[in-house]
């Protein structure tokens, strides 16, 4: 500096600060806001006046889930803090995840209102809007003092770099002409002055600002604040802010520590003289180094401020969100600030009570970090001469560092119940929804479906989410690994959110489950003279396995063969015993044993589920002896001989073959005087005898046995008595007789049932089991009267009388006749309805008939003795080419009906049945 120009200055930068004022439009703010709408004075803003800045607090229960912003209060002019403007201006905005938010405002920004330097009012506005679009407006007035302020003072802010020097008397230099310069220690002076010419012949002659990047360049002073730097002067001080990335900005490395920097010469013309000033600002960008527990801050001991190495360390002090704090709360915390060499050194303790953990993802893994807004103030003197203070806002972010989520499993298996929990997690995750194997749900979705998704907090802070999902539900994959093991497997997607930045990423889980819960299929089986019924019980495996009768799966066309029905349990199947899956065991002169086998099985993985065998005796003539003398046998191949060819087979005499054969049966007919058939006499009974073999053909050898031992021998023997002695006469006539013989008359029955359907298509009908059947008034009762094990298409069945009784006696009283003479009740109010049988349904249409009545209830004396009721019926079998009697009766009934009571009628020559239901009782319901 130049103190023998300093009397001169002084009056020149008056007027300066006459100009900056025009400039900058500045006016006296008059604390006459108009007021806001829906202003309300309430708690949630704190300010604090931190010595150089002001700090504006806004709590979370004001903020937390609003949109926030910030106006800054110029006169009657209200100014939105926008970014650009906050770096120009002095402001700097900062928000925790909570909501909390707090404003950073310097003494010397744009828009306070200032006292002598000495008292500062700064007037901010604070806007709420909430989700409902409403916006709150609160009032900000808060005035800060300072008592002293140091030569030069200097803030590193999170978005800014602000200097101030005094431009009082002996710090500013004016010039009249160009001046012989001295030697000068300073690294600059020789560029001040050097800019003196180029500044004086400035367009407009307004002032100008030279910058160093280290070189110089020249702006004007409207350029300068187009470009977005602060620039203003005070009573006694010129201020000079810029953003770190300004273009006049340059990087230097100081001890191995980055720094940002700017240096700029203001000066100031008029006609007859120029004034001028030197500002320089130096901030660091990092300095920083990391342990898993420890934050290390180095700072340059010597800085580009010092324009020596001979100053001194005034006052070295360390802060927490813009505050100091003393070396008892140092201790307390853990911090550490000393010099060491060259550098100033500043521990902090990752995890300490004055930072916060903040989540990220990167690359969709859950990362977190530690966040603390550390500070830095430092004063110090040059050759005893004037001081500088320094202060640094600098908030520090730890690297990121992993926190894969772990997956704990809780699963009680013997509850068949997924039990999980996945964490842990801050407190600005949100879980947003999972994904299933079936799909994605939202969590009130994954409640409302019955699973159980839940937050879990800890006292630390963290949190965790627990899910429960029952077996049974679809989104849970089964397989079955064993033959009795269920593996139950679980697959999850989580997708959360970061709160407040709305950031996405998943984690990827599958939790498996085994148990010993598999009811394997069951059968079961019985017999009649006829057929194998077979009884499958699906287990709990459902329908995923494969049926076996003998060698060969169950086909399509097998299961309309063997009369295949199931449910969602049960399969049911009837099987003749001469089927092809059907083994032959042994055969006996009048039956044949058979035997079916089923296998269950499952076909993915080829295990056996399930075996059943069942062996039964079928009646079957095997062997038959004619009056005439003639034999006939019927062989069959066993399962004790499998290569056997029957049409291989002979009689004794090798050229006496089967009449006809097939792959399992062999048919042999001859006379009994022939084929090498014997003779035997006994007590008054004479036996033909003979064998059937195979012959001359060689022996047959099985597939995959040694060679040398033969199949079982094959030979059957049949046999026929004769009585001796006895005589038949026959006589004849040689001319007509008058009356022709009568064949013998033969007796036997045919047997009749009647079956109640459950609905009309006649297919299921209700068991004995099932009776009483319950059903509603009015409700549709379908019966079924069917003649069984008949083949003869001659005979029809004829439903000769129905009727209905309160008692299971069906000649009890009362009683309803519902079917009179083969014709419907006209008496009923609701008549009995014939239907009529589907073409092709069942073999012999003529011996079905199916009718059906209206449920209802007897009443005597218009009270109701009983809900319930038996229905009787009388059938006859008749010939078709019958012509007389009921065989034949036309309807509507000729007969007047007005008491709906029984009309007897007895016919000749035909076949009588009295058939009768279960209890059907009457719903009340």
């Amino acid at each position: 500096m130049m103190p023998w120009l300093s009397g001169i200055c002084t009056l020149w930068l008056l007027g300066v600060v006459v100009l900056a004022q025009k400039n900058f439009n500045f006016v006296s703010p008059q604390k006459n806001v108009a007021p806001a709408q829906n202003f309300n004075q309430r708690t949630g803003l704190t300010t604090d006046c931190l010595g150089g800045y002001m700090r504006l607090t806004v709590d979370k229960s004001l903020a937390f889930g609003s949109l926030v912003e910030f106006d800054a209060i110029n006169g009657s002019q209200i100014e939105p803090i926008t970014p650009r403007l906050a770096t120009t201006c002095g402001f700097s905005i900062d928000s925790d995840p909570w909501g909390n938010y707090r404003v950073f405002a310097s003494f010397l920004n744009c828009f306070a209102e200032n006292e002598d330097d000495a008292v500062f009012d700064l007037d901010m506005r604070v806007r709420v809007r909430g989700v409902n679009a409403e916006q709150e407006i609160f009032l900000v007035d808060e005035t800060c003092t300072r008592d002293q302020w140091a030569p030069r003072e200097v803030l590193c802010d999170r978005n800014y770099m602000e200097v101030s020097v005094n431009r009082l008397p002996g710090e500013i230099t004016a010039m009249r002409r160009k001046p012989k310069m001295a030697q000068k220690t300073a690294v600059y002076d020789n560029r001040w002055t050097d800019t003196v010419s180029e500044a004086i012949t400035s367009e407009n002659n307004i002032w100008r600002m030279v910058f160093f990047t280290p070189a110089q360049k020249a702006i004007a002073f409207e350029d300068a604040l187009k470009a977005g730097y602060g620039v203003t002067t005070t009573k006694s001080r010129l201020v000079v802010r810029s953003g770190y990335d300004m273009p006049e900005t340059y990087d230097e490395n100081v001890n191995g520590i980055p720094m940002k920097i700017i240096r700029v010469t203001t000066y100031f013309k008029r006609q007859w003289s120029v004034t001028m000033l030197d500002t320089v600002a130096a901030c660091p960008t990092g300095g920083l180094s990391f342990t898993d527990d420890m934050i290390t801050w180095y700072f340059p001991r010597f800085n580009p401020l010092m324009t020596s190495t001979e100053n001194r360390i005034l006052g070295l002090y360390m802060g927490i969100n813009g505050k100091q704090i003393d070396s008892a709360q140092m201790a307390a915390r853990g911090y550490i600030l000393t010099i060491e060499g060259n550098n100033i050194v500043m521990k902090l303790p990752i995890g300490g009570p004055d930072g916060y953990y903040k989540s990220h993802a990167v690359d969709n893994q859950y990362h977190i970090r530690y966040n603390i807004e550390s500070m830095l103030e430092l004063l110090w003197s040059e050759g005893g001469m004037d001081s500088t203070r320094y202060r640094v806002l600098f908030p520090i972010k730890t690297p990121f560092m992993p926190r894969p989520p772990q997956l704990v499993d809780f699963t009680a298996v013997d509850g068949r119940l997924f039990d999980v929990l996945l964490g842990t997690f801050l407190y600005d995750v949100e879980l947003v929804n999972i994904t299933f194997s079936t799909g994605v749900l939202t969590l009130a979705e994954a409640n409302m479906r019955g699973f159980n998704v839940q937050e879990q907090r800890f006292q630390n802070g963290s949190k965790a989410f627990r899910l429960q999902v029952p077996f049974s539900d679809s989104v849970v994959v089964k397989t079955q690994t064993d033959l009795l093991l269920t593996v139950y497997t679980l697959r999850l997607i989580y997708g959360f959110m970061i709160v407040p930045e709305s950031v996405p990423f998943s984690y990827i889980a599958t939790v498996d489950a085994s148990l010993q819960d598999v009811v394997l299929p069951n059968v079961s089986g019985s017999c009649d003279e006829e057929k194998f019924y077979i009884m499958v019980s699906f287990g709990n495996m459902g329908k995923n396995f494969n049926v076996m009768l003998g060698t060969h799966d169950l086909t399509a066309n097998q299961r309309a063969d063997y009369g295949v029905k199931e449910n969602d349990t049960h399969m049911s199947l009837e099987v003749p015993f001469l089927a092809r899956d059907v083994a032959f065991e042994l055969m006996y002169p009048s039956s044949l044993r058979a035997r079916l086998d089923v296998l269950i099985w499952e076909p993915v993985n080829k295990w056996t589920l399930s075996e059943f065998s069942l062996a039964c005796n079928f009646p079957m003539t095997m062997t038959e002896c004619f009056s005439n003398g003639s034999m006939s046998a019927l062989a069959v191949k066993v399962e004790s001989v499998p290569q056997l060819v029957p049409r291989e087979l002979t009689l004794r005499d090798k050229s006496c073959r089967p009449k006809f054969s097939n792959d399992r049966f062999a048919y042999f007919s001859f006379d009994a005087n022939s084929c090498g058939t014997t003779r035997t006499f006994y007590d008054g009974v004479m036996m033909y005898q003979n064998e059937i073999g195979l012959g001359n053909a060689l022996p047959v050898y099985q597939k995959g046995k040694d060679s040398r031992t033969p199949d079982p021998e094959y030979r059957v023997t049949m046999s026929c008595f004769y009585k001796l002695n006895d005589t038949q006469t026959i006589a004849f006539f040689t001319k007509p007789r008058e009356n022709e013989p009568l064949p013998e008359t033969g007796f036997g029955e045919l047997h009749v049932v009647m079956k109640l359907a459950l609905d009309g298509s006649y297919t299921k009908f209700y068991s004995e089991e099932d009776y009483p059947v319950l059903q509603y008034l009015r409700s549709p009762l379908f019966f079924e009267v069917v003649l069984l094990k008949s083949t003869d298409p001659q005979i029809e069945l004829v439903l000769e009388n129905c009727w209905a009784t309160l008692k299971e006696d069906r000649n009890s009283t009362p009683r309803w006749d519902l079917i009179v003479d083969g014709c419907v009740n006209l008496a009923d109010q609701y008549e009995t309805i014939f239907h009529p049988l589907t073409p092709g349904v069942v073999p012999y249409p003529s011996h079905v008939k199916h009718f059906e009545i209206k449920m209802f209830t007897f009443v005597q004396n218009d009270v109701t003795p009983q809900s319930q009721i038996y229905v009787h019926c009388d059938a006859v079998l008749c010939d078709v080419d019958q012509n007389d009697g009921i065989c034949k009766r036309q309807c509507p009934s000729p007969i007047p009906l007005k008491t709906g009571k029984k009309v007897r009628r007895d016919y000749n020559n035909v076949q009588k049945s009295q058939l009768s239901t279960g209890k059907i009782l009457l719903s009340a319901f």
